[in-house]
């Protein structure tokens, strides 16, 4: 990439070589705004996140951005879009994606029309800020989807065992939040029986195990000739969904939708959006 230079004695303009770590920075940033887009436009563009702007308790909503910032910390360590070295450097690779998702929430709402002239301070605070978790997740993820390096590539697949279950438990909270806010998981839970609850679980764990060891996709977790079946669902595909559970039942709660509810509808609830969740830990190891 090359630069257009000024020259003091006139009108001419030089073309001089960018600096390596500008031209860096400018790909890694387009790659985190894409993938912020790519992320977020499907709740960007839902009514249920509009009106949980205005309606959402904002002590359960700034925690949940607060647990983001480690979250994705965590996450731009492992794979972030530029490769770090240090915590330090993960951090600030994480505040930035988090910039990047408030400058891309709060643009397009308001290219859509629903962030407008007039509208109350809180009330647009509120539709940026629970966009901006998927959007930052999408925008630390950019270089997984969008091209790393193999040397990078192999640094994102080192991570040890609890990292694994770290990066599960993040494909769990995107896909976990983009259904959480809707009517249907309320309504799914309402309608079935313990025998639905029972069958949908054994369904989540065969396709959650069978997503990363037996399909053979890409990213996938190999078997080894000498160990047993029962080991990797016991040490990945077991655990795996046990979390899937656990972040299904907090962002349900940071949603409010199990305020009221009695314990078995709250269970219901969590194994009716356990199912997609534990879709997207699975999907996340193969991304990582």
């Amino acid at each position: 990439m090359t630069a257009l230079r000024f020259l003091p004695s006139g009108a001419l303009f030089r073309r001089t070589p960018m600096h390596p770590d500008t031209t860096s920075f400018l790909r890694n940033s387009g790659r985190a705004v894409g993938g912020a887009l790519v992320f977020s436009l499907p709740m960007l563009m839902t009514q249920e996140m509009w009106w949980l702007g205005y309606a959402m308790d904002p002590v359960r909503l700034a925690l949940f951005i607060a647990l983001a910032v480690p979250m994705l910390t965590a996450l731009a360590h492992y794979i972030g879009f530029e490769t770090t070295t240090c915590w330090r450097d993960a951090a600030f690779d994480a505040l930035f994606a988090i910039g990047v998702g408030i400058l891309l929430s709060a643009t397009v709402l308001v290219a859509v029309g629903m962030i407008k002239p007039g509208q109350s301070w809180q009330a647009s605070i509120g539709q940026v800020a629970i966009q901006v978790v998927p959007a930052s997740i999408g925008a630390t993820l950019a270089r997984g989807q969008f091209g790393m390096s193999p040397i990078e590539d192999s640094r994102a697949k080192s991570a040890p065992y609890l990292g694994e279950i770290f990066l599960m438990a993040v494909g769990a909270v995107f896909l976990g939040f983009n259904l959480a806010p809707t009517d249907e998981m309320v309504m799914m839970a309402a309608r079935m029986t313990p025998w639905h609850a029972i069958a949908l679980v054994l369904l989540s764990l065969a396709v959650m195990h069978g997503f990363v060891f037996a399909v053979g996709f890409k990213g996938g977790t190999e078997l080894s000739p000498e160990e047993p079946a029962w080991a990797a669902f016991a040490r990945f595909t077991l655990p795996g969904y046990v979390t899937a559970l656990l972040i299904s039942f907090y962002v349900l709660w940071t949603f409010g939708r199990t305020d009221g509810a009695s314990p078995g509808h709250v269970c219901m609830a969590m194994v009716v959006l356990g199912f997609p969740s534990s879709l997207g830990a699975a999907a996340a190891r193969l991304i990582i």
